[in-house]
């Protein structure tokens, strides 16, 4: 914070203005950060969700920085590859992440050992971020594979 505003408030302050709320300000209302245009951006996301901002805004005929603002900060989109996809898995998509994993090592469990192991040890990197891959016998007894 600068010096510089820190005087301005002082002096607001010996004016005799004690309020810390905003002075109502002359000027258009931001209107477009609704929830009527935030379920109607969620909808188009859905439909295509390549959809550029410059279309949804035209098509919502709001400005494109309150289209940003709805698709990052509200919904909580990002663009991936071109698409707009959720920032968090959903619940069910961990769900089905693990019930791949676990198929993925019951497989393990059931092949050659030396074709196995460097899918194993991917595996492993992907479930427990940090895994040695010097460290193969503590390994295999993480993943139940002795």
């Amino acid at each position: 914070m600068s010096m510089t505003q820190v005087y301005r408030w002082c002096s607001w302050y010996k004016d005799g203005q004690t309020s810390l709320q905003d002075e109502p300000r002359s000027g258009r209302l931001n209107t477009a950060n609704n929830d009527w245009n935030t379920v109607r951006v969620d909808e188009l996301i859905k439909v295509d969700r390549r959809v550029k901002l410059k279309k949804i805004s035209l098509k919502l005929d709001i400005l494109k920085t309150n289209a940003y603002e709805i698709v990052h900060d509200k919904l909580g989109y990002r663009k991936v590859s071109a698409k707009w996809v959720p920032k968090i898995l959903s619940d069910e998509h961990k769900r089905q992440r693990v019930e791949i994993y676990q198929i993925l090592l019951h497989q393990c469990h059931s092949v050659n050992k030396k074709v196995m192991k460097p899918l194993m040890w991917g595996l492993a990197e992907t479930i427990m971020p940090g895994t040695s891959f010097l460290n193969t016998s503590s390994l295999e007894m993480k993943l139940g594979y002795t």
